[in-house]
């Protein structure tokens, strides 16, 4: 397996720690409301990581936090009329909901930074023995940016030139509001209470901890003092990463992680996603509107590292692509019932060495940086395989195992091929029948009334040459 270090600019032959085991950490949402689609990308992207190296043999120790303690869930619990901790409880249910609907796996551990504070102040009490971190005549804790040697190296930002962009942007004390601060590029580990704000009782002041010190004690918590991956948004590279980094390395005294992975921005319609301009859409959104199945599979439809745009047109390609995927696979699952029983034919053999061969690539090109746009690919020429393959009829044996090769894969990406079916109620059953009688007859305005029914009652149709097929939607 080869993935992009964002720390070394380069790819590199992944070689965990320990053999045959994963620590991985991705930053997750602050829960102050519904998940947006950017949300959703770096969950899906990092879940696919996850479920591919599990499918490779490894175990995979996964966290991912919520951070439930920030200005914007004051903001809303302000608004409100409500505690902070309500805001983010209910925002934190309602993020589970969105991460079951787009088929995103639990984390081994989901911590809260609120329920880590002690680990927190643990941290900034190292750091301010060993010089790196210092208080405000006010209480604020700050970090010595300057103090730490390797500052930069993942981001690839000068210390000089942030510097210059601070005074270039006006960022004097009395601007800032930060007195007290020996150089204005150190960054924040405690902050003071404020009238409204939650807060803990720290050796410094009563106050709340910078959200950069909550990953970092999250992760070592949960994971050790080095671990393997650190994921997420290409937006946190700078200064979220850089400042875990900082914070992490000083305090242990051994690397913070080997690879760092962060995915590409999404846009809507070529332009960055904004409440201002309208484009800004949640989970919810495109849940009204389309299967999330068909979100997962247009994010997974380009590589994690590059940007992705979002647009109508693009879901209903990706919808059709998803389509023709399952109906390959109900295909080949018909035949498993009514096809021919016996051997496979002698093409057929040949068809499933040729599919081991497409199995193979999948693992290639997943390999090579986790490139699911082009397992998709090997995906879809399984189902060209299949479907010329069955075209002629087949054997049950035959489609079995391509229906299992295409499933399989599909399963690895997080992305449903197969079609719950199960029993139907008798009242639907006969609805069916009915229908079908009234096509028999040529009542097609009766056969559509019905066929639009059941499409209301979640069942749709299909009308093929071996009859009606049905599914849940």
């Amino acid at each position: 397996m080869r993935i992009y270090n964002t720390l070394t600019k380069k790819l590199e032959e992944f070689v965990p720690i320990t053999p045959g085991r994963i620590t991985m950490y991705v930053c997750g949402p602050t829960v102050y409301n519904l998940i947006h689609i950017g949300n959703a990308r770096p969950m899906i992207v990092f879940d696919t990581f996850r479920r591919y190296m599990t499918y490779r043999g490894y175990e995979v120790d996964y966290v991912s936090n919520f951070t439930d303690v920030d200005d914007k869930i004051i903001k809303a619990s302000n608004e409100e009329g409500v505690s902070a901790s309500e805001i983010s409880e209910k925002y934190i249910k309602e993020c589970r909901k969105d991460m079951e609907g787009l088929n995103v796996l639990p984390a081994t551990e989901h911590p809260q930074a609120t329920r880590e504070i002690p680990e927190m102040i643990d941290m900034i009490k190292v750091l301010e023995s060993k010089g790196y971190a210092y208080k405000a005549a006010d209480g604020t804790v700050y970090y010595r940016t300057r103090k730490f040697e390797g500052y930069g190296k993942l981001s690839g930002k000068n210390l000089d030139d942030l510097e210059s962009g601070h005074r270039s942007e006006d960022h004097a004390l009395k601007v800032t509001g930060s007195e007290g601060k020996e150089d204005e590029l150190d960054f924040v580990l405690w902050k003071p209470r404020k009238e409204g704000e939650p807060y803990w009782d720290s050796p410094w002041c009563e106050g709340r901890p910078g959200w950069h010190i909550e990953c970092s004690c999250m992760s070592k918590k949960y994971l050790g003092n080095t671990i393997d991956i650190h994921a997420g948004g290409e937006d946190l590279i700078f200064p979220h990463h850089e400042n875990e980094i900082a914070q992490s390395e000083a305090a242990n005294g051994v690397p913070f992680a080997h690879y760092w992975m962060h995915n590409g921005f999404l846009n809507i319609d070529n332009q960055k996603m904004s409440k201002s301009l309208g484009n800004f859409f949640t989970v919810r959104d495109i849940a009204a509107k389309y299967d999330l199945q068909v979100l997962r599979f247009f994010m997974l439809s380009a590589q994690y590292r590059s940007p992705l745009n979002f647009s109508d047109k693009l879901m209903e390609s990706a919808g059709a692509g998803l389509e023709r995927i399952r109906n390959s696979v109900s295909n080949l699952q018909d035949i498993t019932v009514s096809g021919a029983d016996g051997e496979m034919t002698a093409a057929e053999k040949e068809s499933c060495r040729e599919a081991e061969r497409h199995m193979k690539r999948f693992d290639e090109v997943m390999d090579d940086d986790l490139n699911t746009a082009d397992a998709i690919s090997v995906i879809f020429d399984l189902v060209r395989l299949a479907n010329t393959t069955a075209a002629n009829g087949a054997t049950k044996a035959y489609a079995s195992t391509l229906r299992d090769s295409i499933v399989k894969l599909g399963e690895v990406l997080g992305l449903v091929f197969e079609t719950a079916k199960g029993d139907l109620d008798e009242d639907i059953e006969k609805l069916i029948e009915e229908r079908q009688a009234a096509r028999k007859a040529k009542d097609f305005a009766r056969a559509d009334e019905i066929r639009d029914e059941l499409l209301a009652r979640g069942i749709q149709l299909k009308d093929t040459r071996e009859g009606v097929k049905w599914s849940r939607i």
